[in-house]
């Protein structure tokens, strides 16, 4: 009985060690991504106000887990979960040698990123949705890869390969960068005229607007290689 309770004990302290480790790691990658979009908002700022001082480009803190880069009519939001996340066995990431070879790869931190409408987030509207762009799974050793739309601009040959994938500031740059592309060319669709023939007096008080628009969304790859 000893020896099982031991066992359990050593399982637990070990996977606690290892989440632990594997928040940290997240929550650097995260911090340094939220200075590099500041940098990044700065450069861009910069240039194209020399082009048409109308076009603004902003970043908001909203707080220790979320972040958000608003341009034109597009806003960006960055979201690091709290939690410590693994897959099952048949999972793409989770069939590689580099991942077998030590149980401590089977947890991942991960930061999400979502498109919305600005004017969502600016008139409350609580019902649009936002987009999925992309995810990023970081490990125990500081490695990471990404998840997502096959919109964003990524070598996929590396980006997908955590075994040779470290984080770095040119990364985290590329991955925001890219982000940033795959939501101006994801494009807003009028509704059909058959949607919005007839509304009612109690829509009209509820909404800023009598019609939405909607994102067209992103094309999701479920797995890792393509």
């Amino acid at each position: 009985m000893e020896d099982k309770l031991d066992d359990i004990i050593n399982g637990l302290h070990q996977k606690s060690k290892t989440k632990q480790a594997i928040y940290r790691n997240t929550k650097e990658t995260f911090n340094r991504m939220k200075e590099i979009s500041q940098e990044l908002v700065a450069e861009l700022t910069e240039r194209i106000t020399r082009l048409d001082g109308d076009v603004l480009i902003e970043y908001k803190n909203v707080g220790e887990h979320e972040f958000q880069v608003k341009f034109s009519g597009d806003l960006l939001v960055f979201v690091m979960h709290s939690n410590i996340i693994t897959f099952p066995d048949d999972y793409e990431i989770m069939r590689s040698n580099y991942v077998e070879e030590d149980f401590r790869r089977r947890f991942f931190g991960h930061i999400m990123a979502y498109n919305f409408m600005a004017d969502t987030i600016k008139y409350n509207r609580l019902d649009d949705p936002g987009y999925l762009v992309g995810r990023m799974l970081i490990n125990i050793d500081k490695h990471f890869c990404i998840e997502g739309v096959r919109q964003l601009d990524l070598p996929k040959e590396k980006i997908l390969n955590m075994e040779e994938n470290r984080i770095s500031d040119k990364a985290l740059r590329t991955i925001v960068e890219s982000a940033m592309i795959a939501a101006v060319n994801n494009d807003l669709m009028g509704q059909d005229v058959s949607d919005i023939e007839r509304t009612t007096l109690k829509q009209k008080l509820e909404n800023s607007q009598l019609t939405k628009p909607r994102k067209l969304g992103f094309q999701i790859s479920h797995e890792l290689t393509h």
